[in-house]
């Protein structure tokens, strides 16, 4: 157990029975009030935010989570399978732990992901931007070099992006997987 106040913005605690993420932790002191912590907290398991107030000498137990790079290998219907790249054992891991990223990761990418004390996987992170191949898009009309002008492109992964009229077909463009967006042209 450890007191609210050394409590830390993306420490893991076990709150009410659930594991949950602070997102975000500030020492608040109003007026002529006692001091507190308000905390944001999102649940691992359902993704619902809670929002909680601590005494400063309030008792918390932080959780015990072990992150490690693991590769991704294929995707399984609901999960994702991944591999230990020291063990070489194979884990699957539900898609939903990698939210809107999950839609752009290509085999052998390498992932972050964080297991609890009972091995249950908690959290994951694919890489903030990734390299993919276009397998489909319009060719530019030549005269259509409006400024900042964009066309639809089809990834490797099936996912449809966003690109300027230069990127053909076959080129490999980067993505930034936080947002979704075309970064730039890869270079070879």
């Amino acid at each position: 157990m450890a007191k609210a106040s050394e409590v830390k913005t993306g420490n893991m605690l076990r709150f009410n029975g659930e594991l949950v993420v602070v997102t975000e932790y500030v020492h608040r002191t109003p007026g002529n009030l006692r001091a507190f912590y308000q905390a944001k907290m999102r649940n691992v398991r359902t993704g619902k935010i809670a929002e909680y107030r601590f005494r400063p000498d309030e008792e918390v137990e932080i959780a015990r989570v072990e992150t490690k790079n693991y590769q991704y290998l294929y995707d399984d219907g609901d999960s994702f399978v991944i591999m230990d790249n020291d063990s070489f054992e194979q884990i699957p891991v539900p898609k939903a732990l990698f939210g809107d990223a999950a839609q752009f990761l290509a085999e052998g990418m390498q992932v972050t992901v964080a297991f609890d004390e009972n091995e249950e996987p908690v959290s994951a992170e694919a890489p903030s931007h990734v390299e993919l191949e276009v397998t489909y898009t319009e060719p530019a009309v030549k005269g259509d070099t409006s400024s900042g002008a964009m066309k639809y492109a089809t990834l490797e992964t099936g996912k449809e992006i966003k690109v300027p009229l230069f990127i053909n077909q076959g080129d490999k463009v980067r993505v930034d997987t936080r947002t979704g967006e075309y970064s730039e042209r890869a270079k070879d």
